[in-house]
């Protein structure tokens, strides 16, 4: 698998540190061969992001809010500068307000839905948008979602909601895209203590529900999801979009887990 993405460049959107979904499929990613334009959301986040870099073969770093059109317009147009092109494209972008996961969804706030949606789900059809004229021999597109999307999760709140507007959004622009040859699909990963994750009420206890009861019986790890997003990132899923592939030990095939 060392040069399955050889000659290919790619976009990596949402890397915040090392323990991040998105680094772990950066670096699968370009020990595959790839090199990476990498984004960071604020200036808090950049010496973060540039440290990590530092490990990567000559990166492209720029800012870019995903909730700020002019800052995409203004990445891909660096992205379009340096290389001329894109082959793939990985979204690892989500946020919810804290107080919005917690308690019941009923009290979800209109802001609170507001930005959910605008960060967690419109912006993979935003970035899309920018990016699939620079997939001129077609390319993959890769979202994260999570099990929350499809069934209740307690606290997922509101992300459950947008990120059922992400997977949803998947299948609207595979149908869009697919004429020109770009796939896009979306890695359902199980819980995972990411810096992010451990914001949900309870995290801790969904985390130890999931290594008790998942098929594999044990928790999804970083690297796993990074091998499948390099799979849908490749010519080895050529004929594979509009999906949502779980990667999660088999737990969302469950129905009522009972004690035994």
């Amino acid at each position: 698998m060392n040069d399955l993405l050889r000659d290919k460049f790619g976009a990596i959107f949402g890397v915040a540190n090392r323990r991040s979904i998105a680094w772990g499929i950066a670096s699968v990613a370009a020990s595959a061969g790839a090199r990476l334009a990498l984004n960071y959301q604020s200036e808090r986040l950049e010496e973060s992001v540039r440290i990590l870099a530092g490990e990567l073969k000559n990166p492209l770093i720029f800012p870019c809010d995903v909730a700020r059109d002019e800052e995409i317009d203004h990445a891909f147009e660096v992205i379009r500068q340096e290389s001329g092109k894109l082959d793939f494209l990985v979204h690892a972008v989500a946020f919810a307000p804290i107080a919005e996961l917690e308690g019941d969804f009923l009290n979800t706030s209109r802001d609170g839905f507001h930005i959910a949606h605008d960060i967690s789900a419109y912006s993979l059809t935003a970035l899309a948008r920018r990016a699939a004229p620079l997939m001129t021999d077609g390319g993959s597109i890769v979202t994260l979602t999570y099990l929350g999307g499809s069934r209740v999760v307690p606290h997922y709140n509101v992300m459950g909601v947008a990120k059922a507007a992400l997977e949803c959004s998947v299948r609207y622009l595979a149908n869009d895209l697919g004429p020109r040859g770009i796939r896009v699909n979306a890695i359902s990963a199980g819980p995972i203590s990411t810096l992010a994750a451990r914001g949900i009420a309870g995290f801790t206890k969904i985390l130890k529900h999931h290594r008790d009861h998942a098929p594999l019986r044990k928790n999804t790890e970083v690297t796993e999801v990074a091998d499948a997003a390099l799979f849908l990132c490749s010519h080895l899923s050529r004929g594979v979009t509009g999906e949502v592939i779980y990667v999660d030990g088999g737990y969302h095939a469950l129905g009522v887990t009972i004690p035994g």
